[in-house]
């Protein structure tokens, strides 16, 4: 898990915690909850309610445990498996199997598996799933999760050398997302064929950014914020990471420039 000792302070700051550890399950204050855009009515929070209630049920049976919590990259998890329409379940901390007591932490009962690092239960969520998907796309999306682990992570969250995270490297240009910004401007997501894993790992990434560093401006990649907003407005990211989260970037993601929609393959 990683240390957002820095950030949760500057979440302390901004938003009115009453502690470091209260920010880091960040959850915006009411007065950011008037983006229309991701506002839920009745039926929808039913449905929302069901959803989980039945995901839940089936978890039980296949044996699927998920160790996290909020304030983690647990979240991005949870994203994913939503997603993918794949069942888990929470669970206990205390109990949970990581060699290093970190999260997140995945078992599989079915298959006697453990599985740590969030990159890698992204990998074992796909290699379960039956997406049918061509090789050349699987490939992309396995490469697309590798580079969002070992690369975009460092851009994102720069670290003292004990491993805690003072400061975001996307204050200042960089080459890379200056690259990603361009390959996002000729698609709506990362591997041709539609949404996949591979902007769960790519966007959570770059989500946590706007969360921990509050009135941050990435307006400089436009096609970046763009996709940022897309993502965030997905149903199953509210699902994962909470309601108040997704209306705060939304909302954020708005002011800076992302609220006009691309339209690709349309001519």
């Amino acid at each position: 898990m990683r240390s957002f000792s820095i950030a949760s302070s500057l979440l302390v700051t901004a938003f009115g915690f009453s502690s470091p550890q209260t920010a880091q399950c960040f959850t915006p204050p009411s007065s950011f909850l008037g983006v229309s855009r991701v506002a839920d009515t009745r039926m929808d929070s039913a449905k929302a309610t069901t959803t989980r209630r039945d995901r839940h049920a089936a978890a039980l049976r296949m044996g699927i445990t998920l160790y996290g919590s909020q304030g983690s990259r647990s979240p991005l998890v949870n994203w994913g498996f939503y997603e993918m329409g794949m069942p888990l379940k929470m669970g206990d901390l205390s109990r949970n199997p990581h060699p290093f007591g970190q999260i997140p932490c995945l078992v599989d009962e079915d298959e006697d598996a453990t599985v740590f690092e969030s990159g890698a239960i992204l990998n074992y969520l796909y290699s379960k799933a039956d997406t049918g998907d061509s090789a050349k796309r699987s490939g992309a999306i396995l490469s697309w999760i590798a580079w969002a682990n070992a690369s975009l992570d460092a851009i994102c969250f720069l670290e003292t050398p004990e491993g805690k995270v003072y400061d975001t490297g996307l204050k200042k240009p960089n080459r890379r997302i200056d690259a990603l910004d361009k390959i996002l401007a000729e698609k709506e997501f990362l591997v041709d064929g539609g949404f996949s894993l591979a902007d769960v790992a790519v966007a959570s990434y770059l989500l946590y950014v706007p969360q921990f560093f509050q009135g941050i401006d990435l307006s400089r990649w436009p096609n970046v914020v763009r996709y940022m907003k897309e993502c965030a407005e997905r149903e199953h990211y509210g699902e994962a990471f909470g309601p108040k989260v997704q209306q705060y970037l939304v909302g954020a993601l708005d002011k800076m420039g992302g609220g006009e929609k691309k339209l690709f393959g349309m001519f």
